[in-house]
């Protein structure tokens, strides 16, 4: 161990001696070349002097009456200046290597950090591991100071997840494709040591998988600047996980060359496996990339309140604050919140779940979220369309009492009936999840306590006033209740063969039911000119 420290501590040294070398040549040689400007320069005001000398005494020979007034301008350049270009090249290589030198430290800091952190788990699941007697006997003198030469994190397995994005995104009036790289990169408990954001350069160019490569590039090189020699590498693109595991040759193309990178780099982990993932395992990864992004459609503006950052909607093509930009979870599209209002209510009117309106893109938006630019009140349709579409219909269950009427699914109320009565599913008694009070699943009625359904029903042979209003109506429109799920149907046209959204088909003229696509009734099948009202209307 005292070896290894001696022969890291000269290594230090050596490394300190050539930067201090490399600072001194680089000094000399800007001292020289601004010498060598300077001498140009005066060179090249020399000979304008004895041009401008010998120019006068030419005029005074031959025109000596003439007055001459000849100024002296001060040193052109009269070609190309590669003095000051190379003076911007060392500034350029200068600025480079402190960029560098920088990051170099800050890798550094991220490995030492990383090795205490892995040393400090390892010691804590040795003594987790200890036996309690021995504890109790010797527990206060456990001690294992941190060494910090000791490279914990080669010996350990590392995670890396990777995303790479292109997209077609505006500025202002202009369409650009950009793209970005997200990485993460996890312990073995998943715990996050690193994380990084890129652009793509290039992004006009490239196609998806291309980018997806691109982030597996990304990816493997940070894990070996922590010095990771062990790494299970996480896609969610299944093209790019063929690529990289040789499943699949993507070709002589730029994408080989890049495929052909990624192998080169595989060979220098002592353990590297690739994994496909589920998208839903990507999204902390996935909203890196899409940051990425984010920050090169943005630009900066004067606002009343300071400085602020404006983004374009992809739908209204208004230059909005970036803070009143909304972002989809799931696929992190972005859109101004006025825009976003219109879609996500133009859905509920249609009684639909709203989704993204990305073209191709069905990521669903999220109920929580929409509470930033909703009304409450749509909020909570929202939610209700999404229970709706979710319970089967067969499976669903309205609260009798009118000023609830909360849905619950069969399931869940009987469930939630089963923790205050042990014989609710033998009685039909069930309890609202919402209002907590009873009602009969058989009879849609407040739960009748001291008798049976049969002995309801003959006590109250009419019908609630609403529902008596309903019968009337449905019977004047001729409308149809399905006998499985109590759903009423109204015929607009076609044939009178119906199927119900709860998959039970049935009869419109009779009610009887259809068995295996047949009807079990002797009704005409459809009307013909019940049929032709239906063609006119379509066209």
């Amino acid at each position: 161990m005292e070896n290894h420290s001696r022969d890291k501590g000269k290594a230090t040294q050596t490394d300190n001696e050539d930067k201090d070398d490399l600072q001194s040549v680089l000094t000399l040689q800007r001292h020289l070349l601004m010498e060598a400007k300077t001498l140009d320069s005066d060179l090249d005001f020399a000979f304008q002097l004895q041009m401008q000398e010998a120019f006068s005494a030419s005029l005074s020979v031959h025109h000596p009456s003439s007055s001459l007034d000849v100024t002296l301008s001060p040193p052109s350049d009269m070609g190309f200046d590669y003095v000051t270009l190379m003076l911007q090249d060392i500034e350029r290589f200068e600025m480079e290597r402190k960029d560098r030198e920088e990051s170099e430290e800050e890798m550094r800091r991220f490995r030492n950090d990383l090795n205490r952190s892995i040393y400090d788990q390892n010691f804590a699941r040795y003594i987790m591991n200890v036996p309690e007697q021995e504890w109790n006997n010797y527990g206060d003198n456990y001690e294992r100071p941190y060494d910090g030469n000791v490279v914990e994190s080669q010996n350990e397995g590392f995670r890396v997840y990777v995303k790479g994005l292109v997209s077609e995104e505006r500025i202002r009036e202009m369409k650009v494709t950009v793209g970005g790289v997200g990485v993460a990169i996890c312990d073995f408990w998943n715990n996050l040591v690193l994380e990084l954001r890129k652009k793509l350069d290039g992004a006009e160019f490239m196609t998806c998988e291309m980018a997806g490569v691109e982030a597996v590039i990304h990816g493997l090189n940070a894990a070996l600047s922590l010095d990771l020699k062990r790494v299970t590498l996480f896609v969610d693109d299944f093209l790019v996980y063929q690529f990289i595991t040789g499943r699949q040759q993507p070709g002589q193309s730029k994408l080989g060359t890049k495929v052909n990178e990624v192998s080169l780099l595989q060979k220098r982990f002592t353990y590297f496996q690739p994994s496909f993932a589920a998208r839903n395992d990507m999204s902390f990864v996935f909203k890196l990339a899409r940051d990425a992004i984010v920050s090169q459609i943005t630009w900066p503006v004067e606002t009343s309140n300071g400085k602020g950052l404006k983004e374009t909607c992809m739908i209204c093509f208004e230059d909005t604050d970036a803070t009143q930009m909304f972002t989809v979870d799931g696929c992190f599209h972005r859109y101004c919140f006025s825009c976003m209002k219109q879609h996500v209510e133009v859905k509920l009117l249609n009684a639909m779940v709203a989704s993204c309106p990305h073209e191709g893109c069905n990521t669903e938006v999220t109920i929580d979220s929409c509470g930033k630019f909703l009304d409450p009140k749509l909020v909570e349709i929202m939610s209700n369309r999404k229970k709706e579409a979710s319970i089967a219909v067969s499976e669903k269950v309205y609260c009798a009492f009118p000023r609830c009427s909360a849905l619950m699914s069969k399931s869940e109320v009987l469930q939630y009936t089963r923790t205050v009565m042990l014989v609710a599913e033998q009685s039909g008694a069930r309890k609202c999840v919402k209002c907590h009070r009873f009602f009969c699943i058989y009879c849609k009625v407040p739960w009748h306590f001291d008798m049976t359904c049969i002995d309801y029903k003959r006590l109250n042979p009419h019908p609630a006033r609403e529902d008596a209003m309903l019968n009337t109506l449905a019977t004047k429109k001729r409308w149809r209740e399905c006998i499985k799920c109590k759903h009423v149907i109204e015929l607009g046209g076609g044939c009178y063969h119906i199927t119900c959204r709860c998959g039970f088909e049935f009869c419109y003229t009779c009610g009887a039911e259809w068995r295996n696509k047949k009807p079990t009734c002797s009704c005409p099948i459809w009307d013909e000119p019940n049929i032709i009202h239906n063609r006119q209307r379509r066209q």
